[in-house]
C-alpha cells in the first residue's frame, strides 16, 4: 500500500522549483570601446613578449628556408619584371659622394650612411608607373596568401610534403574575401592618412607658429593615428581568419573582434612592435654595407623588403594562433 505523502514532504516539494529559479548567476563583464569602464581581470594565458615572438617567427623561416626562399625568390623576380622593371637603382653611390663632401668629421660616413638608409626607406614603395603600381599591389596580396596558406599548413603538424606550387595553386581560393577584409582595413586607415595630411600642412608647411599651437596639433595627429592603430589590430587578424574555408569576410571582422577582446591594448603594443623592429633590423644590416659598397646595399636593402613580408606574416600569424 503506497505511503501518503506528508505535508511537509509536500511543502518541500513545492519549495523546490522555487529555489532552482533562483539560483543566482555572476554577471560576465562587458566592455565597450570608448567608454570609461572597470578594469576587467583577463582570464585568458598570456601571450608571449613581442622579442620571442619575433624570434619564433624567425626561427619558422629559417627552418624551412627553402621552401620560403623559393617563394621569396618568385616575388623577386615578379617584383624585378613587372613593377621595377630592372630600374633597382636609385643611384645611391652619387648620393653619397655628394653627402660625403657636406659631412664633416669622423662620424662623417656614419651619418651619411644613415641618410642613405633613410634615402631608401623613402623610395622602397615607389613605381616608375600608375600600372607598376597596380601590379605591386596585386602582387602583395597574392604573396600574401601564399605565405598565409604556406604558413598555416605548415603549423598544422600534418605529414604532408608542402611545395611551392600547391601554395600558389590552393592558396588562391580566398582571394576576394581577402580582399574586401583589406577594403576594410585601408577605410581604417583613414583617420592615419588624415594624420598625416595635417602634419605636412600644419606643422611642415609653418602654419603652426608658438610652442602651443604645435603641441595641441601633434596631440591631435596622434590621437587620429592612434585611433587607425585601435582599429587595425582586430582588423589584421581576420586575414587570417578570411583564408579559412566558407568564412565570410564580415563574420571573420566580428571573430577577429572577439579574439582582441580584452587584450587589444597588449596586441597594438604588439603590432606596432613589429615595424620598428623590422626597421631597425634592416637598419643594422644596410647602414654597414652603405659604409662599403652602397650598389650592393641597394640590391641587399631589395631582398631585404620581399623578405619583410614573409617575416611580418610569421610574426603576425604566430600572434593570431596564440589568440585561439
Amino acid at each position: 500500500m503506497a505511503r501518503k505523502t506528508t505535508s511537509k514532504e509536500q511543502r518541500a516539494k513545492s519549495k523546490e522549483p522555487v529555489a532552482r529559479s533562483k539560483t543566482r548567476k555572476v554577471k560576465q563583464p562587458r566592455y565597450k570601446s570608448f567608454r570609461v569602464s572597470k578594469r576587467i581581470k583577463i582570464t585568458n594565458k598570456p601571450l608571449t613578449g613581442s622579442f620571442r615572438l619575433l624570434a619564433r617567427s624567425l626561427r619558422l623561416l629559417r627552418q624551412n628556408w627553402r621552401l620560403f626562399g623559393g617563394i621569396i625568390l618568385i616575388y623577386l623576380l615578379l617584383t624585378v619584371v613587372l613593377v621595377k622593371g630592372f630600374g633597382v637603382s636609385n643611384n645611391i653611390g652619387e648620393l653619397k659622394e655628394t653627402l660625403a663632401d657636406a659631412f664633416d668629421g669622423q662620424s662623417a660616413r656614419l651619418v651619411t650612411s644613415v641618410a642613405l638608409f633613410t634615402v631608401l626607406l623613402g623610395t622602397a614603395n615607389s613605381t616608375p608607373s600608375e600600372v607598376a603600381g597596380a601590379y605591386q599591389s596585386i602582387l602583395l596580396i597574392i604573396m600574401s596568401l601564399v605565405f598565409i596558406w604556406t604558413l598555416r599548413q605548415i603549423l598544422a603538424d600534418k605529414e604532408v610534403k608542402i611545395t611551392i606550387r600547391d601554395g600558389f595553386y590552393k592558396g588562391m581560393y580566398p582571394f576576394i574575401p581577402f580582399l574586401l577584409v583589406l577594403l576594410v582595413i585601408g577605410l581604417q586607415l583613414v583617420p592615419l592618412a588624415i594624420g598625416n595630411f595635417l602634419y605636412a600642412t600644419v606643422i611642415g608647411g609653418g602654419l603652426a607658429v608658438t610652442a602651443l599651437e604645435t603641441g595641441l596639433w601633434l596631440i591631435l595627429i596622434f590621437l587620429f593615428g592612434l585611433l587607425s592603430i585601435y582599429m587595425v589590430s582586430s582588423s589584421i587578424f581576420a586575414l587570417y581568419i578570411v583564408t579559412l574555408p566558407n568564412v565570410r569576410p564580415l563574420t571573420a571582422l566580428r571573430s577577429a573582434r572577439e579574439l582582441v577582446r580584452y587584450r587589444r591594448w597588449l596586441i597594438m603594443r604588439k603590432v606596432v612592435f613589429l615595424p620598428i623592429a623590422l626597421l631597425i633590423l634592416a637598419g643594422v644590416i644596410i647602414v654597414p654595407i652603405l659604409m662599403v659598397s652602397p650598389a650592393v646595399a641597394e640590391w641587399v636593402f631589395f631582398v631585404m623588403s620581399m623578405s619583410g613580408l614573409a617575416i611580418a606574416h610569421s610574426f603576425l600569424y604566430s600572434l593570431y594562433r596564440e589568440l585561439l
